[in-house]
């Protein structure tokens, strides 16, 4: 090879280089490679541990250990300097050792965040990078920040922990417990290693499913590939998405791509918090000139329902079939309704979600957070048809989610029960520590408060194990009043649900409960399909999936009082019923002190909905505590996993079984 051949490599570089530093300087960037050593000025190193010889993605080599070499390099790694110099002259020879036999001597560098710094061998990455080498062997030196909350340090402790297992630094991802879902797709137990044939598949994967995304425009995304890639296997099998052409899966990312813009919010769940107010369309300019252009709305709809359960074993199931009913009575012939039985997630599940959808249905229902999976593979197989889980805080823009705000009638039996009581303190009966939960065991103390200022709420948690039944830890301790289950329990001798009186001998008086009116609540979401406005309470184009989280004022909430209540006691519970609905009263629009002595609100406002659905303390007239995950029995930790409030907290290995 000629001098003026090579020459020509390093002006080609040199001018990527000044193109580079033009673009960064216009954009107010630094124009030259970040330096470790200033990036560690105010970083606190926990340790530096030598990993070795190790294969390093070039993508990945984004700067230097000093700055010594500093106004060499643009950021990009291309050459600045003037080609009559000697840099230029050990870059070209570099270049052409790199064209004869190759780039064999490692560079050193260090490893922090994920991110590579060269302490020897700039020139070499320089080279490599320019004609589009993927990797460089190096010995490597790890800086190990300590461990802190922050979001981007505990994803990099995460990748510390699995990084012995994998061997790869170019799996990455954004999300806690992703190399731990991983490992378990890859088929490994929690501690197993991967071989030379596991890790070559799924990179050969990574590396389609990154084409296919930055196709889409994925490079402008906070996400990486690797969340796509997980999200994908959530729904295919690995095999699947490698026997997919460029072309299949691009068709199935084009599916999920809703979800994979919900992926990079860090709110991914816009709330809706009530029903969408029905609206004229007005008739756009194009629309006069072709009638016919907007789609029309349907005239007839046939709604299925699938359920983990069935009426006779499960009163959920009970009221949600009782719902299903008022749809068949309030439509007439516009709405058909189907329902299915004991749907068990990895079974059954998808198979009847596929039956449900093949006879015909044009939206469906799926009545338990366990069935998301199902409803998920569902509505990206057939995104004509509409799909609501009911489940709190699921990250799907595919399908919507849907709950009430229970917090509301919680506050209002809270106040019966303070009103109640002949004594100071009330048992209140919990089942999971899920989203909404320390939201209705706080609007419920508040409520005793307010009708009581003595009172204190003792918690019993029907999650954790070893213990006797609620009715005897209350009775032994001297409480009258209960709030107990929100729903019976079928074939149970006592009516322990709602909020009542107990003595020795067990119930003594019903007094109100928290009623879930499901019909009126699919009434709203049908009657919105039927009138062609099921985009209106849309939260936007951002790609956030919708929770449906109504309340008492759009009729899906109620209280039932009790014909046993005192006048008094039932006036006061119709006030504030029609303050809740009126929006003239708020739970949570007074002083709350935390159980930590922390001021949670100064009682100007109320708290906002976001606030109250990740809500994870308890106020001061709470006696006990939330259940962390290890506490929980084995048949609670699966909810816990999919809905527990602290979810995105849980160790990689326990929150892989999601």
């Amino acid at each position: 090879m000629s001098r003026s051949e090579v020459l020509e490599y390093y002006q080609k570089a040199q001018k990527m280089g000044q193109r580079d530093y033009r673009e960064k300087t216009a954009a107010g960037e630094s124009p030259y490679l970040p330096v470790l050593d200033d990036l560690l000025k105010n970083v606190q190193v926990e340790n530096q541990l030598p990993l070795g010889l190790i294969e390093v993605p070039l993508d990945l080599m984004v700067g230097t250990k000093t700055a010594g070499r500093t106004a060499a390099f643009a950021a990009n790694f291309m050459p600045l300097l003037d080609v009559r110099t000697e840099f230029a002259a050990k870059w070209t020879a570099l270049c052409v050792a790199h064209l004869d036999e190759g780039i064999r001597d490692p560079v050193r560098c260090f490893e922090y965040m994920g991110k590579f710094y060269v302490q020897e061998g700039n020139k070499r990455v320089s080279v490599l990078k320019f004609f589009g080498a993927s990797s460089v062997m190096a010995n490597v030196t790890r800086v190990v920040p300590c461990y802190s909350e922050d979001p981007a340090v505990r994803m990099y402790y995460e990748f510390m922990r699995y990084y012995p297992l994998i061997r790869t630094y170019t799996l990455r991802f954004t999300k806690p417990g992703s190399y731990a879902r991983l490992q378990k797709l890859m088929g490994k137990g929690p501690e197993e290693a991967w071989n030379d044939d596991d890790r070559a598949d799924i990179l050969s994967l990574y590396n389609w499913v990154g084409k296919a995304f930055a196709a889409h425009g994925g490079d402008r995304l906070r996400c990486t590939t690797g969340d796509v890639l997980l999200l994908l296997l959530r729904l295919y099998s690995r095999k699947e998405l490698a026997d997919s052409s460029p072309d299949q899966l691009r068709q199935k990312l084009d599916a999920l791509w809703d979800d994979v813009l919900a992926l990079q919010n860090d709110d991914p769940v816009a709330l809706s918090v009530k029903p969408a107010e029905p609206a004229k369309q007005k008739e756009t300019l194009i629309e006069r000139i072709l009638p016919g252009i907007r789609p029309a709305a349907p005239t007839h709809l046939k709604v299925a329902f699938v359920h983990e359960r069935t009426p006779e074993t499960s009163a959920w199931t009970s009221q949600h079939e009782f719902g299903r009913s008022q749809l068949e009575t309030v439509f007439a012939d516009k709405v058909e309704t189907a329902a299915y039985f004991d749907a068990v997630p990895g079974e059954n599940a998808d198979q009847l979600m596929e039956q449900a959808i093949a006879e015909g249905a044009d939206i469906v229902f799926t009545t338990s957070p366990k069935l998301v999976g199902a409803s998920l593979r569902a509505a990206v197989k057939h995104p004509q048809v509409r799909i609501l889980n009911c489940s709190m805080e699921m990250p799907y823009a595919s399908i919507r989610t849907y709950y009430t705000r229970v917090y509301e009638a919680k506050f209002i039996t809270g106040a019966i029960a303070g009103a109640m009581s002949r004594g100071d303190r009330i048992g209140y009966v919990a089942d999971y520590p899920s989203y909404g939960m320390p939201a209705n065991i706080n609007a419920f103390a508040l409520g005793a408060r307010m009708t009581n200022p003595r009172v204190r709420v003792e918690l019993y948690w029907t999650c954790l194990p070893e213990k006797e039944d609620p009715l005897t830890t209350f009775s032994r301790k001297g409480v009258t009043v209960v709030s107990g289950r929100d729903a019976p329990i079928p074939g149970h001798p006592q009516r322990e649900f709602g909020t009542f009186l107990i003595g020795p001998g067990g119930i003594l008086q019903d007094l109100a409960t928290p009623f879930w009116h499901w019909g009126q609540f699919y009434e709203n979401v049908v009657r919105s399909v039927l009138d062609g406005g099921w985009t209106r309470d849309k939260s936007g184009t951002d790609g956030r999936a919708v929770n449906y989280w109504w309340g008492m004022n759009s009729g899906v909430m109620d209280v039932l009082l009790s014909r046993g209540l005192p006048q008094d006691v039932q006036h006061l519970a119709r006030i504030l019923r029609a303050g809740v609905i009126s929006g003239l009263i708020d739970p949570f629009a007074c002083r709350i002190t935390a159980q930590d002595g922390t001021v949670k609100n100064e009682g100007h406002n109320g708290l906002d909905l976001e606030e109250i659905v990740h809500m994870d303390w308890l106020c001061d007239a709470v006696d006990g505590h939330i259940p962390e995950y290890d506490e929980l029995t084995p048949d609670s930790r699966a909810m816990y996993r999919m809905q527990g409030i602290h979810r995105d907290r849980l160790p990689a290995e326990k929150e892989a079984e999601l």
